[in-house]
């Protein structure tokens, strides 16, 4: 509620006072307790009501987006499956919103629980990463792209580092994020699909179970991820005690082993990325906020040439949204003196257009009952599958979470 509220929405809205008027007189405010099958029950009663006086719609559309914590996700799946669907043949959507469960165990109860009131053609499990405007146009880079593809394998590909950095840490959501950490919280969810994206096969079609049939082949290639490749760390307080640590957090038990930042190696075991690490590093309180993907390819050749830095391609998601190549170039002048340099195909230098938020695209998906962007319920199992292991090991401590102070995180 206090997103709605006029000056946020004039900050959205660029002031349009219209506009922000007219999008509040369709919002509205309904409580009701989650484990009370009359609630919804209720709801339903007061949504036929406004329906009812809609003259926009022949048959009225119910999309639920559940951002909830998973101690209460049957009582409320249960409840709208009961009492509050569409009536006279609209269409019930259901968003459900991470955490997608903690570990295999927990994803299989939950999906188990909507599987049971719900069709997948009517699930719509939300990753917002999937929406980023880079992110979708990973498929467009590498496939509609000629120049790409022939390198895109580990004939020439030495690595490829997929980053997420937030320079704040944990605060207002200390106590969600202690029971999840870093791993679950973005490394799970969000870098995985980008690896996916990255080393998957070119899908038959733009179908949304052919893109998501690429993806799960990926996820079935992945082997186990070895500890000795897995680093997890804590923030500490600055030095100069201005900015507290992760543990000061009054909402954050004092022993929490609980990472802030995490590293780990991966490896797609086929035939196009036989032995090219992907590495994907996440961490809070760090000393800037980027998402980006970096593939960095192999030395040029000998004999012309020992020693050259690697060319890479680095996809930058956030905040800036840009593609660049780094690439080895002659310095003007006599000699043959050499320098690396970057092509860049910026955003906001390329494109007058204003690019939709990820959250504000993928709503607008799940209206048209379009799945592309959303994820499936066999690759969350296969992602928990290869999480599962190791955040298991984590926590029974055969990996120790170093901690720094925030000066250190922040160089």
């Amino acid at each position: 509620r206090p997103y709605c509220t006029p000056p946020h929405l004039r900050a959205i809205m660029q002031g349009d006072e219209d506009v922000v008027a007219k999008f509040l007189s369709h919002v509205h405010y309904f409580s009701g307790a989650y484990n009370d099958v009359e609630s919804f029950g209720n709801l339903a009663q007061e949504l036929e009501v406004r329906e009812a006086n809609s003259s926009l719609l022949s048959a009225a559309n119910r999309m639920f987006y559940l951002a909830i914590p998973p101690s209460i996700f049957a009582d409320v799946i249960q409840g709208i499956d009961a009492k509050a669907r569409a009536v006279n043949d609209g269409w019930t959507r259901l968003i459900v919103e991470k955490p997608f469960g903690r570990d295999t165990d927990s994803f299989h109860e939950l999906n188990n629980v909507v599987a049971k009131h719900f069709n997948e053609h009517e699930i719509f499990r939300i990753d917002h990463y999937l929406g980023k405007e880079l992110v979708q146009n990973l498929m467009i880079l590498r496939f509609g792209n000629r120049i790409f593809e022939p390198l895109w394998n580990s004939n020439h590909v030495q690595s490829v580092t997929i980053s997420f950095k937030e320079p704040f840490g944990v605060e207002g959501r200390a106590g969600y994020f202690d029971n999840f950490g870093i791993i679950r919280d973005v490394m799970q969810n969000h870098l995985l699909q980008i690896l996916c994206l990255v080393g998957m096969e070119c899908p038959a079609s733009w179908a949304a179970d052919d893109i998501r049939d690429e993806k799960v082949k990926v996820l079935k290639c992945i082997r186990d991820v070895d500890m000795d490749d897995v680093v997890v760390g804590q923030y500490g307080a600055s030095a100069d005690g201005t900015k507290k640590g992760y543990l000061e957090d009054p909402d954050v038990p004092s022993d929490s082993k609980t990472p802030t930042f995490a590293m780990a190696v991966f490896h797609i075991d086929n035939a196009r990325w036989h032995n090219v690490p992907f590495m994907m590093k996440c961490g809070k309180a760090l000393n800037e906020r980027k998402a980006e993907v970096r593939i960095q390819f192999r030395h040029a050749p000998p004999p012309l040439f020992p020693g050259l830095a690697r060319n890479e391609l680095v996809i930058s998601v956030q905040p800036d949204e840009a593609v660049y190549v780094k690439l080895m170039t002659k310095q003007p002048g006599l000699g043959m003196k050499l320098d690396q340099k970057e092509l860049d195909f910026s955003y906001k230098h390329n494109f007058d257009e204003k690019t939709p938020e990820a959250y504000e695209r993928l709503i607008y998906e799940v209206t048209r009952g379009e799945h592309s962007l959303f994820v499936r319920g066999d690759e969350l199992d296969y992602a928990w599958q290869i999480f599962t292991p190791f955040l298991e090991k984590l926590e029974k401590g055969k990996k120790k979470c170093f901690t720094r102070p925030l000066a250190v995180w922040q160089r």
